[in-house]
């Protein structure tokens, strides 16, 4: 069998991503049956029916996400069990995910992500550029509980992977698409590629994404959440034998979007400003920079199969990106608590693969090494608490460098005991090493240098270097028993971890007297500085079921949390006047959590009993139930609040129904789908603050999809958020929880950032 056929359809090829766009040659028909579909899956390195592999596994194909018009990767939470994707605060492309309870929200250097995101075997070591536009994926696989004897990146929540397509061996292809729907929405995507000869062959996608905003800056008199991206994406594929396969692709994005400006959600205690009516509508004052968020990489795939059991992998990546992004955080004129920022990012991996299938074994040896640096620098203006201080364009700014080296190796092996019972054993040693560089000076006069400011360093308030390691050993353990064709059951025990490191927004002249000396040591200072690793076990017990037209996955998981990071900020009076002017980062490993759930996905095909000849009829579903408590939270005065907080970003409900018909109209297929997608409340932060947490909503989206016959034409319209529902998705708190005063500036920040409202789009797409 050919390379073409056998490793690269069934591993994960090193496509790159396009920092927010996932670019591939497109299909445009598949076959709609659900009962005939065999729905193929990479998650353990090998080509798998979703029905053997004894994971939790939810594989969305990339005709699914095109046909149900999802934009981005946010919209695959709405219809996989116990999974939070969110755009981070203040941003249009920086990621926030959380699966199970685990996750990461805060973005800036220093803190890894609790959720992997993978494009074709490419880990993106940071969470900017992450909000992926959905663009001609094969399928996306979401991968719950810990990953790390697979994969090149050890995540102890889950992983996220795009599949990709193969540029087409023997012809030339042309495809376009356009998108044009409400807020002067007007999408291009063009892909083309060709064969030089029978051995090589290039292709390439060109994407411009624009839309309007939702809201306006009514201040600024501009857009607010609007879309302008332009992004391409060149490839080589070089196949010298049936056995040797190359691949090189080169990326490049430009995201000049409008600075997303959130709404207040109480008015100016010092201004007096009142709430806006529309949610996504801002009175953001801050331009000090242009928004702009910059990303290109390059990727290197070679395969090669040295016989019918042996075969080898090698991945080289390297990806650099910019985000430049004034973030208002008080969303009003004044300078009442400003935080322009520059994130900046560079990664290089290097993974190799050793995989062997047999008749009873199968499995994948492989080493890892990752070399990674994340600068962020941001600016916090005070203007006006600086003059109640007598220090005029009052600004902390905050200089953070985070330079990451880790090594691993991992192994995953399956053994199949008999015709009925396979025993999977994995492995994996890790060795992290993380230097981090803080500087914190107080200026006066305004911004800083980096934005183009007029301001002064008065102070050094942080100074701080520290270089800390560790290694960790994870095993899994899978017991899977299938009696027969239709049923699968299974248990999987696996452990967990996700690497220490220094908060780069604290402020060391803030360090507490921990031992009560009288002074302050430089132990206590780097204590203060540092956090630890967190850990997971987590257990989990399996059913998968599929017979004719029904098929579903059920699972229950039980998760031991222990060590968790929780990164804050507070604000700090540092002249005891009763002002709190300036803030510092402090995250702690607070404590430990036990979190407990159940998923239940499944499809049951109804055209072979109620539709007519030639019509079908589908009805999807996944519900999500999850049970998490704290058994500890120490908090920074070393009192135990477990009784007080939450896990947060984690509904305990989460439930989507997708029905899908599907009729023959004029030589193609009419497909028309339904989805509603619900999530109960979740709490934004662990401390639940009603003012702020989102209650349970639910969404409608629908869409009608017209199919050639020939594959050549597609016509669609899509509405998402049929209902209109206003719902937030992430915010800023800086103000007592319990009378809404100022915590840090004089205004008041409580700051809602909220989902799409209401959309239509209408597409049409050909291919030759």
């Amino acid at each position: 069998m050919k390379l073409s056929n056998k490793l690269t359809r069934s591993l994960l090829m090193a496509s790159t991503m396009v920092g927010g766009l996932v670019v591939t040659a497109p299909a445009l028909a598949q076959d709609n049956s659900a009962s005939d579909e065999v729905i193929t899956v990479t998650a353990r390195r090998r080509e798998e029916s979703l029905q053997d592999v004894p994971l939790s596994v939810t594989a969305v194909s990339g005709v699914e996400l095109e046909r149900s018009g999802a934009v981005d990767i946010v919209a695959i939470a709405d219809v996989t069990p116990n999974v939070t994707l969110e755009v981070s605060r203040g941003t249009s492309s920086t990621l926030s995910a959380f699966m199970r309870g685990v996750g990461q929200q805060d973005p800036v250097a220093g803190f890894e992500s609790g959720v992997g995101i993978y494009v074709d075997d490419v880990y993106l070591n940071r969470p900017q550029g992450a909000v992926l536009d959905l663009i001609d994926v094969e399928r996306v696989e979401v991968l719950r509980g810990p990953q790390g004897t697979l994969y090149g990146r050890n995540t102890i929540g889950g992983a996220i992977k795009y599949v990709t397509r193969r540029l087409d061996v023997d012809d030339p292809t042309l495809s376009a698409r356009v998108n044009v729907g409400s807020h002067g929405q007007f999408d291009q995507i063009v892909t083309a590629s060709t064969p030089l000869s029978d051995t090589f062959r290039v292709g390439g996608t060109f994407a411009n994404l624009t839309r309007d905003g939702f809201g306006e800056n009514v201040f600024l008199g501009m857009d607010n959440y609007n879309k302008d991206i332009f992004g391409y994406r060149l490839s080589a594929e070089w196949e010298p034998s049936d056995t040797v396969f190359f691949r090189l692709a080169y990326d490049n994005i430009e995201d000049t979007s409008n600075p997303r400006g959130g709404h207040r959600l109480i008015p100016g205690a010092f201004s007096g400003a009142p709430v806006l009516d529309d949610v996504h509508d801002t009175r953001a004052g801050l331009m000090v920079v242009d928004q702009e968020v910059t990303s290109e990489g390059i990727s290197l795939l070679a395969e090669w199969e040295i016989n019918e059991n042996w075969s080898v992998r090698n991945i080289l990546s390297d990806r650099e990106d910019r985000s430049v992004t004034p973030i208002d955080f008080d969303n009003l004129p004044s300078g009442d608590l400003d935080v322009p920022a520059i994130y900046e990012n560079e990664q290089f991996s290097e993974e190799f693969q050793l995989l062997y299938s047999g008749d009873r074994l199968n499995g994948v040896m492989g080493y890892y090494y990752l070399d990674a640096n994340a600068s962020t620098v941001f600016d916090v203006l005070l203007a006006n608490v600086g003059p109640l201080i007598n220090l005029p364009g009052l600004n902390a700014q905050t200089f953070g460098d985070v330079a990451t080296e880790t090594w691993s190796v991992f192994a995953n092996f399956t053994y199949d005991i008999n015709d009925e019972f396979s025993l999977t054993l994995g492995g994996r040693y890790t060795e992290d090493e993380r230097t981090s560089t803080v500087l914190r000076r107080t200026y006066v006069g305004g911004f800083s240098e980096f934005f183009g400011g007029a301001g002064v360093p008065i102070a050094t308030t942080s100074d701080f270097t520290g270089t800390n390691s560790w290694d960790d050993f994870s095993p899994t353990v899978s017991l899977a028993y299938q009696p027969n064709s239709a049923n699968n059951y299974y248990f999987t025990f696996s452990q967990g971890f996700k690497g220490g490191g220094f908060d780069p927004r604290a402020q060391t002249t803030a360090t507490p007297d921990f031992d009560q000396s009288g002074s302050v040591t430089a132990d206590e200072i780097y204590d203060f500085m540092a956090f630890d690793p967190e850990t997971v076990d987590s257990f989990e017990i399996g059913w998968k079921y599929q017979s004719g037209s029904y098929r579903h996955s059920l699972a229950f998981f039980h998760m031991d949390y222990t060590d968790i990071q929780v990164p804050g900020s507070v604000g700090v009076d540092t002249n005891n006047d009763g002002v709190n002017d300036t803030f510092t980062g402090v995250t702690t490993n607070a404590g430990a959590a036990t979190i407990r759930g159940l998923e239940y996905e499944g499809m049951l095909d109804m055209g072979q009993d109620m539709m007519t000849s030639g019509d079908s009829l589908s009805l999807g579903w996944a519900i999500g139930l999850l049970d998490g408590e704290y058994d500890e939270f120490v908090n920074a005065f070393g009192v135990d609040v477990s009784d007080q907080v939450v896990i947060q970003n984690t509904p305990d409900l989460t439930a989507s129904f997708t029905l899908i018909y599907v009729r023959p109209v004029a030589d193609g297929d009419l497909q028309v789908s339904n989805t509603i997608s619900h999530r109960g409340d979740s709490s934004q932060f662990e401390f639940p603050f009603p003012e702020l947490d989102q209650e349970a909503y639910t969404l409608w989206n629908a869409s009608a999809v017209w199919e050639s016959g020939d594959g050549r034409w597609q016509l669609g319209v899509h509405g998402r958020n049929l209902t209109d529902e206003e719902y937030r998705v992430s915010g800023y708190d800086f103000v007592n929880n319990d009378t809404l005063a100022p915590e840090l500036g004089l205004e008041g920040t409580l700051i809602g950032y909220y989902g799409p409202p209401r959309t239509v789009t209408a597409t049409a797409a050909w291919r030759y």
